[in-house]
């Protein structure tokens, strides 16, 4: 049958324009089905149970917050050793899951245990701003407090309050390891172990790398050599992630060398911080035909015939060099150390 069309506001048929017109919809409105109670909210017991539950949850998170805190002081990692930096991440990525899972887990049992669970039907109505609409919208969040129980359930309330602040503490309480409390970043990136007449060194063996060892397309990740002595003693890593170094040779024709740099290099052989200077990822490929380091996380390359200029990526400005040269039994020695700060850009900002 043809039904008449209604109004844009629902009250009643809408005017008519002087055309006949009519809508047949072959499909006829099955309505919702019964609303069926939930266990909760026919026992009372059981809704207790379910709001027990569900601030209990909330209390488990502040306790999960509390002990990725208390594991990043029982298990620091100043000494550099992999495995107390296995252990702190692992009970402070423990305490840090717990805490969040918890809040997932305790909002949703609240929703499907405890807040209301009936379907309404909403027709459409033009957007309108008048004070009725305004009036319908605080009606609108007054009802739905009422169905969640948050106005009045102050133990949920609370606990979930106390749960999310909780949460962002351990978040806090890490950016104490970004740097020693009585140091400078941009000191402490200033400089690292390379001194002059330093031997490089492969990593992680520590042996000593002639010139004649580096061959054309060759590249060796390389570290102070007295650093491959103390692998195993306190501020290893910190030094390692700081004076790392790639080691290439290309053909000398092919080094677009700045004048003042010109006697950092050796017979082709050239070497630059592997610390990437966007965010101090590791520059970790190296493109033989192309003479390009590519830093994989986020893309950046830089070109190694031209001072390791930045060709593409967000990083902003070129790997440093470091200068070497050869001393009298052939090995590959620093002539000084980096004569810029290595790692993320900003850190050089004073």
């Amino acid at each position: 049958m043809a039904n008449e069309i209604e109004a844009p506001d629902g009250r009643g048929p809408a005017p008519s324009s002087g055309l006949a017109v009519a809508v047949t919809d072959p499909v006829r409105n099955p309505g919702l089905p019964p609303h069926r109670e939930r266990v909760s909210d026919q026992n009372p017991a059981k809704m207790r149970h379910a709001v027990r539950t569900v601030y209990t949850l909330f209390y488990l998170s502040i306790a999960g917050s509390i002990w990725a805190i208390a594991a990043y002081i029982l298990f620091p990692i100043e000494d550099g050793l992999m495995t107390s930096i296995r252990a702190n991440n692992m009970f402070i990525g423990l305490g840090i899951a717990l805490a969040l899972l918890a809040i997932g887990i305790a909002a949703i049992h609240w929703s499907k245990t405890i807040m209301s669970d009936k379907e309404h039907v909403e027709h459409r109505h033009p957007t309108r701003g008048s004070d009725s609409t305004r009036a319908g919208a605080v009606a609108a969040f007054t009802a739905a407090n009422e169905e969640s129980g948050f106005g009045r359930r102050t133990m949920i309330r609370n606990s979930m309050f106390a749960a999310l602040l909780a949460s962002v503490a351990p978040g806090i309480v890490l950016f104490r390891g970004l740097a020693p409390m009585d140091e400078n970043p941009v000191k402490l990136l200033s400089h690292t172990m390379w001194e002059p007449g330093m031997r490089l060194a492969r990593d992680p063996s520590g042996v000593p790398i002639m010139a004649s060892e580096v061959t054309f397309g060759s590249v060796f990740q390389v570290i102070p050599e007295p650093l491959a002595s103390l692998s195993h003693h306190d501020g290893y890593l910190d030094e390692k992630a700081k004076a790392i170094v790639l080691l290439m040779r290309l053909h000398p024709d092919q080094l677009q060398e700045q004048e003042d740099r010109k006697s950092w290099s050796y017979d082709g052989i050239v070497a630059y911080s592997k610390v990437c200077t966007h965010v101090g990822c590791p520059v970790a490929l190296y493109e033989q035909q192309t003479h390009h380091l590519l830093c994989p996380c986020h893309q950046s390359q830089f070109d190694v015939t031209r001072g390791a200029e930045v060709i593409f990526g967000p990083a902003a400005r070129p790997l440093p060099q470091l200068p070497i040269e050869v001393d009298d039994e052939g090995y590959i020695v620093a002539q000084s150390d980096f004569h810029e700060p290595v790692g993320p850009s900003f850190w050089e900002r004073h």
